[in-house]
């Protein structure tokens, strides 16, 4: 089973496969795992599509698997996994970051209280929020 984190969520997938630096997974998989397909056009979410080199369609692409990490490289994106390959995080790049650092908006994410109730930072938008994070380490 290989975890993959993107901003866009945690996937869990049992048919990727990890070599060096490499996650291979099955076209089928891949949108799933990262909001992308595969079209003759090349990579595409939603309306745009990114076409893949073809002097190195064999880095990016081979029967019928569709190299991940790869792609997210191509794209100027950070790619980080464990010593196993077993957990991948998928970033993203630096130039989206800063445009979202520029708006001084918090990206939205949604935690427990200590009685379970979940709270997400878009319920607060137009309201001051005090936040504050511990780490034992």
């Amino acid at each position: 089973m290989t975890t993959i984190l993107t901003d866009a969520g945690v996937s869990s997938v049992d048919t990727a496969r990890a070599a060096g630096e490499d996650l291979w997974l099955p076209a089928a998989d891949l949108p799933r795992a990262s909001g992308w397909t595969l079209k003759p056009e090349g990579l595409c979410q939603g309306e745009m599509c990114v076409p893949l080199p073809r002097a190195a369609t064999e880095r990016y692409l081979a029967d019928g698997a569709v190299n991940l990490a790869a792609f997210w490289r191509l794209l100027g994106r950070p790619v980080l996994h464990d010593t196993s390959g077993s957990t991948w995080m998928l970033g993203a790049a630096a130039s989206d970051r800063g445009r979202a650092l520029c708006t001084l908006e918090a990206p939205d994410f949604t935690l427990p209280d200590i009685d379970g109730n979940l709270h997400s930072l878009s319920d607060y938008r137009g309201k001051r929020v005090f936040l504050t994070t511990w780490s034992s380490w």
